[in-house]
């Protein structure tokens, strides 16, 4: 293969890869605006921000999934803890916001 040859597929790959993060990046904040809209939904019935049970199942189900996709099952479940965390931070925060509210607002 030429350097041109070589130069133009790296290029390729290169711009698929860039399409690719655009889309995950897209996905991951409609993730967030919907894990935000559970953390209102959480404080509004003064549920817990974590639910060990739903995460456990979480990682097992990603786990099969990831096995499936030909990804590493570990680097998944990692990747997923570090999204899980900053969820759970949102929940918190948004449950502090609404109890805030609530002290502050006029009784009827």
């Amino acid at each position: 293969m030429k350097n041109c040859d070589v130069a133009a597929q790296l290029e390729s790959y290169r711009h698929t890869i860039d399409n690719i993060d655009a889309a995950l990046l897209r996905i991951l904040g409609e993730r967030f605006r919907c894990t935000n809209e559970v953390g209102v939904l959480k404080a509004e019935y003064n549920l817990p921000a974590v639910d060990k049970d739903r995460e456990s199942r979480q990682y097992s189900r990603l786990r099969i999934l990831a096995e499936n996709a030909g990804l590493d099952q570990d680097f998944v479940e990692n990747l997923m803890k570090f999204i899980i965390e900053e969820v759970v931070q949102r929940h918190n925060q948004i449950a502090a916001e609404h109890q805030a509210r609530r002290e502050t607002a006029p009784q009827s």
